[in-house]
């Protein structure tokens, strides 16, 4: 489905200009620090963290989407190791500062815990993990994500999910977002960061 997507354009589906949470998050975006982009799409945000001087790897399933973030990222003049892989059947072999997720709720619940595992596995002891999605107030407003209330995240799911990390933000709000024609509109959105224990 997201290669038929991201092949139907030689645009950006959603834009080459990174997540509006990564922009307001930059206090944990330490140079030289190391950081993995999952599902990671068309590279808007692992080319603007590299752009930031972070060391960055980014995972993605679909070949066309893999190409315009090569593309994405020569035109800035920054290096970002893309690696074509299914996130569901990833073995998780290296561990990261930082460990993003945005806009990844492709996933219902059980295969979201098996990629939940994955992303937790995948951060240092004292790392942080990212996330950032809709919340299911979303499917009210329809301006992007998938059509199901169980793919999307609640306060109560993510805590639960990170059961023992030092949670440093657990916010569920809305706003406008215009991120391409794939995020466009009033959207109910959540952000997390938390932190794996020492």
């Amino acid at each position: 489905m997201w290669e038929k997507r991201f092949a139907a354009t030689d645009d950006y589906v959603f834009g080459t200009e990174p997540a509006q949470f990564l922009t307001e998050h930059t206090d944990y975006l330490v140079a030289d620090a190391t950081a993995l982009s999952v599902a990671d799409g068309e590279g808007r945000n692992s080319v603007w963290m590299a752009q930031q001087g972070l060391r960055v790897t980014a995972l993605e399933f679909a070949p066309s989407a893999i190409a315009k973030a090569q593309n994405l990222a020569e035109a800035r003049n920054v290096s970002v190791d893309f690696r074509r892989t299914d996130v569901l059947r990833y073995d998780w072999p290296q561990t990261y500062d930082l460990v993003f997720g945005i806009f990844i709720q492709f996933v219902g619940p059980d295969e979201r815990h098996k990629l939940f595992e994955g992303i937790k596995q995948a951060v240092k002891p004292g790392g942080l993990v990212l996330l950032h999605g809709y919340t299911p107030k979303q499917l009210e407003h329809g301006t992007g994500g998938p059509p199901f209330a169980e793919n999307m995240y609640t306060d109560a799911i993510l805590r639960a999910a990170f059961a023992g990390w030092g949670i440093l933000e657990c916010r569920a709000y809305e706003r406008e977002v215009q991120e391409g024609r794939g995020h466009s509109g009033q959207s109910a959105l959540i952000d997390f960061v938390a932190r794996k224990p020492e």
